[in-house]
């Protein structure tokens, strides 16, 4: 098994997603694991050079335009290589992390992750299984104020991963410990 860990907390030394990902990994048991720290490496914005780039055909790419789709070809072999994908999420202002976000807008690419039919958009990011560590200080998942793994769950459907689940700490301001013993169970169900 291949597993795709993405960590996008700031916090790079008790951060509840990072912590949550290492159990939901080692509860999953031995699997090569790839790591995308979108905070220790991060990621460039979308540039208009890539925006027109995306949707020239390769062979009519300019050099500048292959340099600007080369970062996320790689991270869409990242995603297309895995089996299972491990996203660490904590809740910034209601929303993903601006990280994750860059992630999203660079693997999220028409004719590559999904595309356009005369029955409507088509994932093409299909048999991947994907568990989001969330962590919120006071948000609870499936509240309305819950914009994390809604938009989440709907992004990655989009592109094709269907089988998503959610091991949550929201809580963590108001029930810290029973949040976290919360997540633990959720990571204690988790099939290998």
């Amino acid at each position: 098994m291949s597993i795709l860990r993405i960590d996008s907390s700031a916090n790079t030394e008790t951060s509840v997603t990072r912590d949550l990902t290492d159990r939901i990994i080692a509860r999953l048991g031995d699997a090569d694991v790839v790591v995308r720290d979108l905070a220790l490496e991060p990621l460039p914005q979308i540039t208009h050079t890539w925006a027109v780039a995306r949707t020239t055909p390769e062979s009519d790419r300019a050099p500048e335009q292959v340099e600007a789709l080369k970062e996320s070809d790689k991270l869409v072999a990242e995603l297309m290589a895995a089996d299972t994908i491990v996203i660490g999420a904590p809740v910034y202002n209601f929303g993903v992390p601006a990280s994750l976000k860059a992630w999203i807008d660079l693997v999220a690419r028409v004719g590559v992750t999904f595309r356009y039919t005369e029955n409507g958009p088509e994932g093409l990011v299909k048999g991947k299984r994907v568990i989001i560590a969330m962590a919120s200080g006071g948000t609870p998942v499936g509240s309305s104020a819950d914009f994390v793994s809604g938009y989440l769950k709907f992004v990655l459907g989009f592109m094709g991963m269907t089988d998503v689940s959610v091991v949550a700490a929201d809580a963590l301001a108001t029930d810290a410990d029973g949040t976290v013993a919360r997540a633990n169970d959720a990571i204690e169900k988790l099939a290998a």
